[in-house]
């Protein structure tokens, strides 16, 4: 019989609602094609369009590799 393992939880596990609002400050038509797919991965449309993911380190590290291009509004 094979063993189960339990997912250890993580510090944004235990914030279940914890929500990021996120705006697109600058255009990326001279950066680079892969920051061209993050901001379009985070689910921008348009410039200065305001949007809200969840608190996860995906998100955070999508954020973290464009920060000249996204600026966190808040968080909660």
């Amino acid at each position: 019989m094979a063993r189960i393992r339990k997912k250890a939880k993580t510090a944004t596990a235990a914030k279940a609602g914890a929500k990021l609002q996120l705006k697109w400050v600058r255009s990326a038509i001279a950066a680079p094609v892969k920051h061209k797919l993050v901001v379009k991965g985070l689910g921008f449309t348009r410039l200065n369009q305001v949007v809200e993911r969840e608190d996860t380190p995906s998100i955070r590290g999508m954020v973290a590799k464009v920060p000249h291009l996204v600026k966190v509004v808040s968080s909660q």
